[in-house]
């Protein structure tokens, strides 16, 4: 049997660590190779770590076609299914994934047909329907807010810090606040470790703060009552301020607790 390994296909989707992949090697070594390799003609789809381990050891392995596919596009898109639906696959690879699609289906709807058929037409709408943020988010499993923080980490973010993000070193929610700083301060920030990363994020989002207005004093010839008035409309002003600022506080809180929880689970 001839199986050709194309390596963009096999580089679509991160590798597995090296933890991983050992447990996979143990796996296979004890168990033997239960679920086929997926192939598209001679062209490997899915299993390329364990064909990798099987071919090491001799491991006789199992494969199955796929029919469906018509395009490479299509393959992307099952690859990216398959991925999504995995427990071990964490927040930020699965942002990443579904934004993936995104761009594929954007590609696809942005080039309609003029010989669509009745099925390809509804494909069509059901593509469309799957672009908003909401489906997407859903979709990888995260929030709108989440996935929004991925996709500015991906557009700005240094190589370093995305490496990070993926070590799990530094969460979504602080990575998206720094990679809006220049490429330099990013590494530099990545170089420093977990404290260093969490003290940059705090900075770069107190940063963009609008600044405090000065409070305006009460007329020169305001009465007690006026006077009065002004002082406890500072204090309002003050809690009001104090109560967005716990708001702020909470929602990057939320974010992060889930993703820890992601994390561990």
């Amino acid at each position: 049997m001839t199986i050709t390994i194309n390596a963009d296909l096999q580089a679509y989707i991160d590798p597995l660590t090296t933890d991983e992949h050992a447990a996979l090697e143990r796996s296979l070594l004890a168990e033997g190779c239960r679920d086929a390799l997926v192939l598209w003609g001679d062209l490997l789809i899915d299993g390329h770590n364990r064909y990798g381990i099987c071919q090491k050891h001799g491991i006789t392995f199992n494969t199955v076609q796929n029919e469906t596919f018509k395009s490479i596009d299509d393959v992307h898109l099952w690859m990216i299914d398959n991925h999504l639906g995995r427990r071990s696959v964490s927040d930020f690879q699965r942002g990443v994934l579904a934004l993936r699609k995104k761009e594929i289906l954007s590609a696809r709807t942005a080039q309609p047909s003029s010989e669509t058929s009745e099925a390809e037409a509804a494909t069509q709408a059901n593509e469309e329907r799957a672009l908003t943020r909401d489906v997407i988010a859903k979709a990888a499993r995260v929030s709108p807010v989440t996935l929004g923080q991925i996709e500015k980490i991906q557009k700005t973010a240094a190589p370093e810090l995305v490496s990070a993000v993926k070590a799990g070193i530094v969460s979504i929610n602080a990575a998206a606040a720094i990679s809006s700083l220049p490429s330099d301060k990013q590494i530099e920030a990545v170089a420093g470790g977990k404290k260093e990363l969490r003290q940059v994020a705090r900075q770069v989002r107190e940063a963009k703060l609008p600044p405090k207005a000065e409070p305006v004093p009460p007329p020169a010839d305001a009465t007690p009552d006026q006077i009065t008035i002004h002082k406890l409309n500072l204090v309002i002003t003050e809690l009001n301020e104090e109560r967005d600022q716990l708001k702020k506080k909470i929602q990057h809180l939320t974010i992060a607790l889930a993703e820890a929880r992601s994390a561990q689970s």
